[in-house]
């Protein structure tokens, strides 16, 4: 088994410069999804200082990629932010250049992804160096409103503070995460989790013919507004209200209500109403006089991708209530899962027919007040002082041991996730749709939960369901791509989602840290992914059986190709039903260096 960390970010550390850390991501990213033929047209050349992938660029010259064994999803990373012209020996030191350089190469009716790529890149860079300029003083924030050690930041209210630590921390494959499409300085300052902020929702009066409200406007929370309370007593009687999100205000709301047909029918309300924190999805944010309600609100932005966009489509609020109701029907009947495996309500809702005029209302369960909650992608983040997360997390309920934390974690997201592929189910739950719940238990000792959320893109095979759960399994998915007929799309999903994010990037970085061998990371990943396939059975045509082929000894695994198809590719060039489930292939780091087991 390789015992290389992932070796981009560990160089990155070494660039010295926000710009050669963005471009060693952007450059592996690159490599990992074969832009251009950076992984399949080239060639590797040995030199004094190490391997170099050779590029041909037409005319006799090429283009040079100094690169390194990594082992996370690609077999090589970028060793130095460059490109090098091998006819003059120019090195290409900048996004802008290094994406020129390849989209040259690239089909002409590719180019304009690269365009928008490049301003993704401009967006990100500012914003690194953005969280680079304010960590001192929201750090302070942080320790001033919640304490010093993030370790007590308990119940809902503090798993928003974790929410801005993760904010904060680049995601594990996509370089360009922390940019946000279109938000300046100020916006990002009043409105982003990276910042804490608080701010007041806007509103729209709707009438009551044009909104659809799941269970009825009497399931809304005690909290929403009536017109009235909006400063809009004369709709008080035949409008209902619709929250907002403030960078909504203006042409995208405009627009969305001409193209709903409500532009002379639904009211703007002047006065904003219900202060709320942003969470870490930023369109989702916390009542700050409720934190165990969140809202859902579609804005006029994108992430992780040009197409990408953070709408809510109106089938998407269904599908969740969908997917909601048949993990609630697993579990019924997992006794060992019950209490363990915390989700989320999300069944209240209400849209007014179009992707920007809509709102989820999610309730956490209660009696988690004493209780850490905390998002996987904040474990690994720099907490105030300077340690991870995941060490202050430690040294409260696993005697200062990561690695027990994370053994634990493992077993219990291994034990749930391959039991729910054993009904047919595979979940987009990554590390920001699961929180951690540590607490102490009646009798004193550490408690693990795992606290799920927004369940509304799975992968389901349909005919297993059935099978294991019966005819009236609750499968009625708006999506027509969450219901599939066989297991494919499931490993991939559990592969790219469960495996990639959150199991092997913590081995990789814990590793880069550290904390451990990555060879002794990588090692328990597999021994509990095996233990966890083993309770399944793994005769022919078991469920265990599948997921050991095509997971544990498969030569080489599915990784997503998130950058080609969120902004290089259009959907006709990617051919990508869907923009977040769009693979290339990439090594299996948990194959033992004997080969399969």
């Amino acid at each position: 088994m390789s015992t290389t960390v992932s070796a981009a970010t560990a160089i990155a550390t070494d660039c010295g410069t926000t710009e050669a850390e963005l471009l060693l991501r952007v450059l592996g990213a690159l490599l990992r999804e074969d832009v251009a033929g950076l992984r399949t047209r080239t060639t590797p050349v040995d030199r004094a200082d190490g391997r170099w992938l050779r590029l041909p660029a037409g005319d006799g010259d090429a283009l040079l990629l100094p690169v390194v064994e990594d082992g996370y999803q690609s077999e090589y990373a970028a060793r130095l932010p460059q490109l090098t012209r091998e006819s003059d020996g120019r090195e290409l030191t900048t996004h802008d250049e290094v994406l020129d350089a390849l989209s040259a190469l690239a089909d002409p009716a590719d180019r304009g992804g690269f365009d928008a790529f490049s301003e993704e890149c401009r967006q990100t860079l500012a914003t690194m160096r953005l969280h680079g300029r304010t960590r001192d003083e929201v750090a302070a924030t942080l320790a001033a409103e919640h304490g010093a050690d993030p370790a007590h930041w308990t119940g809902i209210a503090g798993g928003l503070a974790h929410d801005t630590l993760a904010a904060r921390l680049d995601h594990p494959v996509y370089p360009t995460a922390r940019g946000r499409s279109g938000l300046d300085e100020d916006q990002l300052r009043s409105y982003a989790p990276e910042f804490h902020p608080r701010f007041a929702l806007r509103w729209i009066a709707v009438p009551h013919r044009d909104l659809t409200v799941a269970g009825g406007p009497a399931a809304l929370p005690a909290a929403w507004p009536t017109p009235a309370a909006l400063g809009l007593p004369e709709l008080d009687h035949s409008h209902l209200a619709l929250p907002v999100h403030p960078l909504t205000v203006g042409a995208p709301l405009r627009e969305a209500l001409r193209a709903a047909g409500l532009a002379d029918r639904a009211v703007l309300a002047e006065r904003p109403y219900l202060d709320v924190v942003p969470t870490l999805s930023m369109r989702t944010v916390a009542v700050t006089g409720d934190p165990t309600l969140h809202i859902k609100v579609p804005m006029a932005t994108a992430t992780l991708g040009l197409r990408n966009r953070r709408i809510i489509r109106p089938g998407f609020l269904a599908d969740g209530v969908a997917g909601q109701r048949l993990l609630e029907t697993v579990i019924a009947r997992e006794p060992r899962f019950q209490g363990v495996i915390l989700h989320a309500d999300e069944t209240v809702h209400a849209h007014a027919g179009h992707e920007l005029l809509a709102a989820l209302c999610r309730r956490y369960p209660a009696g988690l007040e004493d209780a850490v909650v905390t998002p996987l992608a904040a474990l690994l983040a720099e907490a105030p002082g300077g340690r991870l997360l995941i060490d202050h997390l430690a040294d409260r309920f696993y005697g200062g041991d990561p690695i027990a934390l994370l053994d634990a974690y493992l077993r219990l997201l291994l034990d749930w996730q391959t039991t729910l592929f054993g009904y047919g189910i595979a979940l987009e739950s990554h590390q920001q749709n699961i929180s951690l719940v540590l607490d102490h238990g009646p009798a004193g000792a550490t408690r693990m939960r795992l606290l799920l959320k927004d369940d509304d893109s799975p992968r389901v095979n349909a005919a297993r369901v059935r099978a294991t759960l019966g005819a009236d399994a609750p499968l009625g998915f708006d999506d027509a791509r969450v219901l599939c007929d066989d297991d494919r799309p499931l490993t991939d999903m559990f592969t790219t989602i469960t495996l990639h994010l959150c199991a092997g990037s913590y081995a990789f970085g814990l590793a880069r840290h550290g904390r451990a061998e990555a060879g002794t990371l990588l090692d328990l990943v597999r021994d509990r992914l095996a233990e966890a396939v083993g309770r399944l059975g793994t005769g022919p045509g078991e469920p265990g059986a599948t997921l050991r082929a095509h997971v544990l000894d498969a030569p080489q695994l599915p990784i997503k190709a998130m950058v080609s198809a969120g902004t290089l590719l259009s959907k006709e060039r990617s051919g990508a039903a869907d923009i977040n489930k769009h693979y290339t292939t990439g090594p299996n780091y948990l194959l033992r260096a004997e080969g399969p087991q």
